[in-house]
């Protein structure tokens, strides 16, 4: 009985890294770090999660009713900041949650434990895919199902950017920004404490001192002679103001913003450029997958539309092009073209280009 411990162990088998409890350690360490990122709380990320709320916030919605401002501005910030939003279809509407697991199968998800907020303590809810709008943005393809925040993808630039403001708070809370040392020949220090109480109550005015060019011992003391030395901690060394500006350029673009919209220097063309810029280009494609997710879940036609709330296109050109295409159909139509057949052979498809 006491050849227990003369047993050869049997083989343990541990699950491979692409395995279930990888995928599911993955996809929660991809939620905690997309949730909380380093530089949230900086100005410069605070503008742009704002430009995506008020942008999506304003977006023509058709097909569904469900989905109102306020929910699209809970999208918008909730996409910015966590890369995904998901949202309990309800008879009342649409329930934002403010947690989630899910359970997927050929990488589509197929239920949800969601947690809805309440007051006094929320409720955990457990539904189908079918019954849940889940809106996602920078989804890898280890983890479709999972959305991934720009600062989550721009990790480095984020770190930078929160370190140099951090950097620059501590120097103006703690260095001795301002202070000088001034030389004084040999004192009590009873003198010395008196006489740097006396030198706060003369700002503004002229204070009279004796000397200090004295002889003692000797010798000549040094010529100084109530010359300040400042003792303000030089910064400019390490370029503070071009790396900071580096790091919120290189952030204005993770989010689709244009740079030259934070410039002092901005003129009202590249404004209204950086805003077709934001809208085309990252607003817009996002309400299309938010439009098609809607679609899936909902059963109707659903199609939201930035574009035109938002001004974002240039209307001189739009007219311009508007009038080049009524000429052409007029031409057609005098010539006996087809004027559809001809708008074909330059793919040219529904109303004009913005």
């Amino acid at each position: 009985m006491f050849g227990w411990f003369k047993r050869k162990p049997e083989t343990e088998t541990r699950s491979s890294g692409t395995g279930y409890t990888a995928q599911v350690m993955e996809a929660r360490a991809a939620y905690i770090s997309g949730g909380d990122g380093t530089a949230e709380l900086t100005a410069t990320v605070q503008s742009c999660v704002s430009l995506w709320e008020g942008g999506l916030s304003v977006a023509d919605v058709t097909g569904t009713d469900l989905l109102t401002k306020r929910t699209l501005a809970l999208c918008g910030r909730a996409l910015a900041l966590r890369g995904e939003a998901v949202f309990l279809i309800e008879d009342t509407g649409l329930v934002p949650c403010s947690d989630w697991d899910l359970t997927t199968r050929y990488a589509k998800p197929t239920a949800y434990r969601v947690s809805i907020p309440d007051t006094g303590g929320g409720q955990t809810r457990t539904a189908l895919a079918a019954e849940v709008l889940h809106f996602r943005t920078g989804a890898d393809v280890n983890m479709p199902y999972v959305g991934q925040p720009p600062l989550r993808r721009s990790g480095l630039t984020a770190g930078l950017l929160q370190h140099v403001e951090t950097a620059l708070a501590e120097v103006y809370r703690d260095a001795p920004i301002g202070s000088s040392v001034v030389p004084f020949p040999e004192s009590p220090e009873t003198d010395l404490a008196q006489m740097a109480r006396a030198f706060r109550g003369y700002r503004g005015r002229v204070q009279l001192r004796e000397s200090v060019n004295v002889t003692a011992a000797g010798g000549p003391a040094p010529a100084s002679d109530w010359k300040p030395q400042s003792v303000s901690p030089d910064i400019e060394k390490v370029l503070p103001k071009e790396t900071l500006e580096a790091a919120r350029s290189a952030i204005c673009m993770a989010f689709g913003v244009l740079p030259g919209l934070a410039s002092p220097s901005t003129t009202g063309p590249l404004v209204r450029e950086a805003q077709r810029h934001l809208a085309q280009w990252m607003l817009q494609p996002i309400a299309e997958g938010m439009a098609e997710e809607c679609a899936a879940k909902l059963g109707e036609a659903v199609a939201l539309d930035v574009m035109r709330p938002l001004q974002a296109f240039d209307a001189g050109g739009r007219a311009r092009a508007a009038a080049g295409i009524i000429q052409a159909m007029a031409m057609a139509k005098e010539a006996g073209v087809d004027a559809d057949a001809a708008m074909r052979l330059v793919d040219w498809q529904g109303a004009p280009v913005r």
